[in-house]
């Protein structure tokens, strides 16, 4: 059994609740995976195996929290990790299954990505904007000529105005820098 000392400091510094729930797990983690690794990540005691991250634990100031590298697909168990005592940990059967089920999935595949979300789709254009634009051709010509993108910072810009007075005066001042050929964030480009 390997014990990386920095851990044994981790356990020492943290508070006397959490010295008992970092302890237990660590042992439940050494009993379920013989020859487990350890490590610090992110300045936490961390366990893997074959390289590959299973758990983390991190004390804090009242609760402890164990995080299961691959959580979401364990299932609920795996995401109530919140503990103030080792009383609250879950039995040891339950965590060793927790434990075994999080070092499988850390050999298998690789952790399932999230899917990337499309692009943003068009943002209606106020009509009160849409009106001043078809009033002012020039400044029309030049915002057509803009990206999808720049031409949504001034679409959101001038929606979000919570008064009426405010829309106003954002779309004037939209005509003004448009009419120019300014970007609606203009004063930071470079």
């Amino acid at each position: 059994m390997s014990r990386d000392p920095r851990i044994d400091d981790y356990i020492a510094k943290a508070q006397p609740f959490a010295q008992d729930i970092l302890s237990h797990v660590r042992e439940r983690v050494h009993a379920v995976l013989p020859g487990v690794q350890e490590d610090i990540k992110w300045r936490m005691p961390a366990y893997l195996v074959g390289g590959k991250l299973v758990l983390i634990t991190a004390a804090f100031k009242e609760h402890v929290e164990l995080k299961f590298w691959r959580g979401p697909e364990l299932g609920e168990a795996a995401e109530n990790t919140k503990f103030t005592s080792a009383g609250d940990l879950p039995s040891d059967a339950e965590l060793g299954r927790l434990i075994r089920e999080a070092a499988e999935l850390a050999k298998s595949a690789p952790a399932p990505r999230k899917a990337k979300s499309g692009p943003k789709g068009a943002t209606a254009i106020h009509p009160d904007f849409a009106a001043a634009l078809a009033r002012e051709p020039k400044a029309r010509v030049v915002f057509d000529s803009f990206s999808p993108s720049a031409q949504r910072d001034y679409l959101e810009w001038i929606a979000d105005a919570k008064q009426d007075s405010t829309r106003q005066k954002r779309i004037a001042t939209a005509l003004e820098w448009i009419g120019e050929g300014k970007r609606r964030n203009w004063k930071y480009e470079k």
